[in-house]
């Protein structure tokens, strides 16, 4: 696909980012994170009940499964795809528990020991074409099902980047379902003033490309970082690019 130049194109007003795996260099620490929960989970219940233990895969479990989901659905989603079924449990639950929110509180723990430990870093073409839009007048957001958003942007540095915030900690108070509703980008939009058919959405998950068609957005753009280029264009992405530097201008010319 070709993008339109300059980026976003004629009448759009306003960029809504997603933000692990597009704004920030988190999508593999949220996967190996997954992995490490899951595995543990599976493990014990191989050696509880005599069944196989098949570990979890971090590309074929985790892109169908679990990215872009809330932390909670995508516990229930890979376990459907398994065949096991666990109380929801409460959001209160020890990450010990064997319910829903109890694997997904000890996920949440095993990423939040590697973001304290490591830091987060941004994609550099991301910033850049954050700090090209708005020296430009257009509005950014940034939105994420994760709960941590804030401390995420403020480790990566780039939480002033973005006029307008929304993440998994609104959409539970606002009652969101997860993407593929476009709930929470039509949020964005709302608190930036601006029309969805007016604004843009950048995004590297099938589920949030499929969010960002079903809003009615002038334009979806999606990221491949991982090697599904056909399927976001499939599930409704205008433009795919393998890097957001592919949207800057040329550093020789200023051409886009």
């Amino acid at each position: 696909m070709i993008a339109p130049r300059p980026f976003p194109g004629d009448g759009i007003d306003a960029v809504i980012f997603d933000m692990d795996g597009v704004a920030t260099q988190t999508a593999l620490v949220h996967a190996a994170a997954w992995k490490r929960m899951f595995d543990d989970a599976l493990r014990e219940r191989s050696v509880r009940d005599g069944v196989p233990f098949v570990p979890f895969d971090a590309e074929a479990d985790y892109l169908p499964y679990i990215d872009g989901m809330p932390r909670y659905d995508g516990v229930r989603r890979f376990l459907a795809s398994r065949g096991i079924t666990l109380p929801d449990g409460d959001p209160t639950d020890p990450p010990t528990a064997e319910t829903v929110c109890g694997l997904g509180n000890r996920k949440n723990g095993y990423f939040l020991d590697t973001v304290e430990r490591d830091g987060v870093k941004p994609y550099p073409t991301t910033v850049a074409l954050l700090r090209d839009l708005r020296g430009r007048g257009i509005a950014t957001a940034i939105i994420s099902a994760s709960e941590n958003a804030t401390e995420i942007l403020t480790s990566a540095g780039i939480l002033d980047l973005f006029d307008v915030k929304v993440d998994g900690t609104d959409a539970k108070r606002l009652g969101f379902p997860g993407k593929p509703a476009p709930d929470i980008f039509l949020q964005a939009a709302s608190r930036l003033g601006v029309p969805p058919g007016r604004a843009a959405v950048v995004e590297d998950a099938l589920a949030g490309v499929e969010a960002g068609r079903a809003g009615g957005f002038a334009l979806v753009v999606g990221v491949d970082r991982s090697g599904q280029a056909e399927a976001l264009a499939a599930r409704g992405a205008d433009i795919v690019v393998a890097d957001l530097g592919e949207l800057l201008p040329s550093p020789e010319t200023g051409a886009r």
